[in-house]
């Protein structure tokens, strides 16, 4: 047990000197780094003190010299005293000369002689000095300091605006003035473009005087005129926002094209033509002559129109002959048609299109009237109906009355409308028929049941006011196979006239021969025929019922209307003419009501 207690006794007594040795260590280590800093804070202190004394030593020699980066006048003063600046500015003025640069690649130069150019000195660099803080060349080491000084270099002002007005690159003679950029003429392929304006080599004398002030003045030797931005400048650039809107708007115009066909021909009006129709509406926009749209479209007219031309005619009897007279064909609307290509151009988009008509015919190509018409000999007093090409009927009728002038006009005319049992109307009669089909104002074909026989020279003395009195049968086959828009050839041959008459037949069939072909007319003159030249006044009195008195079997008294010809000017036309039926002649629908046509050539 005593030996226990004696271990116990050992061990306590050792961990405590463990403990102060360890102490005593830091402590020593504390003091080290102690003295440690304070030798490093000795040295920084001794650095900066040498650094400062460095940097004062240096600043000294400010007070005689000027601060780095230092310039007067453009001229670099760093580091030199007073005097030596002086003499820098006298050596640079003896024998000054300042070059001129210009755009061409040529030079003018100035002698300084010429313009009295000499330094005067007046104690301006040596107050600068006297200004300087030693301490203080650090910071304009790194920031810089400039002086301008008016009273050092001095020179005769009004002697250097006259040299340079002097100089050959002055001389307007010799000079070209800028040129703004604007809008070409059109070039077929490429339209309106943009000029780009032209520089020149003009120069602005107040600047150039300036500019070389300022050159002499920091003792310059070279002066760029491009640099120095003397020279002229044009106002408008190609680079012109309102330069280029007013090319895509112009462009806008010529660029359309726009195409016509007339059966297997095309007639193209693009912007070779349509730039010759736009103006300048003085402010650079372009505004579109509708005189030369109208123009264009008045010269399609003539090219193409067909109304109002001769019609050569294969006549079934054999010759040909030419038909002078009615209004049978193509005819634009000028009016409308001028109106819609007036707008197509203003709106940027070219198209295909037919124009719009008044009118129309059964063919662009010659004949117009195609292979379905009525053909009235009426010298023979004989018709026929073709119709694609095949005879539908054939048959006699009575014309107009020849001894009274009343006789049917010779013409080519679209049938105007077709109508059942209407009664027509004259002075002091109103007859009824059974198939109404006018195509001359009021001359038309019709059904004359009250006539016996048909033919012959009926016509000479008792016929008609100038309709084409038919059969019933041969009325009622045309009718039931005719529309609106037929042409109607009526025409005279000489030779061909019958002195016999028919009687009216029980039933008028469709012969069996074919239309004759289409050939162009011999090489002979062909026998033209004419309408008549006198024809009385169509008169319009006012209507009256359908069931007056019928006529008797003589021919009633009739009302012979005026073949319709080209007087009617295209005022009368409208653009709702696109809307109509452009089979419709003139004089348009007559009245249907209650079954009562007024004034027929009957």
């Amino acid at each position: 047990m005593s030996i226990s207690l004696d271990t116990e006794k050992t061990g306590g007594s050792a961990a405590p000197g463990r403990s102060r040795r360890r102490s005593n260590h830091k402590k020593k280590a504390r003091r080290q780094w102690h003295k440690n800093v304070g030798i490093a804070c000795g040295i920084l202190l001794v650095v900066m003190v040498t650094a400062a004394g460095v940097y004062g030593w240096m600043g000294q020699k400010y007070q005689e010299v000027f601060y780095p980066n230092t310039m007067i006048n453009g001229l670099d003063a760093s580091g030199k005293t007073v005097e030596e600046v002086e003499q820098y500015i006298n050596d640079g003025m003896a024998g000054y000369l300042l070059t001129l640069e210009l755009r061409d690649g040529k030079t003018e130069q100035i002698d300084g002689r010429e313009i009295d150019l000499h330094a005067e000195y007046d104690g301006t660099m040596g107050n600068i000095l006297l200004t300087q803080n030693p301490w203080l060349w650090g910071r304009h080491y790194v920031t810089g300091t400039g002086y301008s000084i008016d009273t050092m270099m001095v020179y005769d002002r009004e002697k250097l605006s006259r040299v340079i007005h002097n100089l050959a690159c002055m001389d307007p003679d010799r000079s070209e003035k800028p040129k703004d950029a604007y809008l070409s003429d059109y070039k077929a392929g490429t339209g309106y473009q943009i000029i780009p304006e032209e520089q020149g080599n003009r120069l602005v004398e107040a600047v150039v005087l300036e500019g070389v002030s300022e050159a002499i003045l920091n003792l310059r030797t070279q002066l760029s005129m491009e640099e120095l931005g003397a020279y002229e400048k044009p106002v408008i650039t190609a680079e012109d926002e309102t330069l280029k809107a007013r090319v895509q708007a112009w462009n806008k115009y010529a660029q359309v094209v726009v195409r016509y066909q007339f059966g297997d021909k095309t007639e193209t009006l693009d912007g070779k033509t349509i730039h010759t129709w736009l103006k300048d509406d003085g402010q650079g926009n372009p505004v579109l002559d509708e005189k030369g749209v109208a123009d264009f479209v008045k010269a399609l007219g003539k090219e193409y129109n067909t109304a109002y031309t001769k019609k050569s005619l294969k006549t079934s009897a054999g010759p040909t002959v030419t038909i002078i007279g009615g209004n049978y064909g193509w005819r634009i609307n000028q009016n409308a048609e001028t109106a819609a290509l007036a707008e197509i151009i203003r709106s940027g988009e070219g198209q295909n299109r037919e124009p719009i008509y008044s009118q129309t015919a059964a063919s662009h190509t010659v004949p117009d009237y195609g292979d379905t018409y009525v053909e009235i000999n009426l010298t023979a007093q004989h018709l026929y109906f073709y119709k694609n090409g095949s005879l539908v009927v054939e048959a006699d009728f009575v014309s107009g009355n020849a001894s009274k002038g009343w006789s049917t006009p010779a013409g080519a005319y679209p049938l105007t409308y077709k109508q059942r049992d209407a009664t027509l109307k004259g002075e002091g009669y109103t007859t009824p028929v059974s198939y109404w089909m006018p195509f001359n104002g009021g001359i038309g074909l019709h059904d004359a049941s009250w006539r016996s026989s048909f033919g012959g020279t009926i016509y000479k003395t008792s016929g008609s006011h100038g309709c084409v009195n038919l059969p019933p049968a041969a009325a009622k086959t045309i009718y039931e196979n005719i529309s609106t828009g037929i042409p109607v050839l009526c025409y005279h041959l000489e030779g061909t006239q019958k002195e016999a008459t028919a009687a009216v037949p029980a039933e008028t069939t469709a012969a069996a021969a074919t239309q004759p072909a289409q050939t162009q007319p011999a090489q002979t003159q062909p026998a033209q025929t004419q309408p008549a030249q006198t024809q009385p006044t169509e008169t319009l009195p006012a209507e009256t019922s359908a069931d007056q008195t019928q006529p008797a079997e003589t021919t009633p008294a009739e009302t012979t209307a005026a073949p319709v010809t080209e007087q009617a000017t295209e005022a009368t036309e409208t653009a709702t003419a696109a809307s109509q039926n452009p089979a419709d002649g003139p004089g348009g629908a007559s009245t249907k009501s209650s079954g009562v046509v007024s004034a027929p050539g009957m």
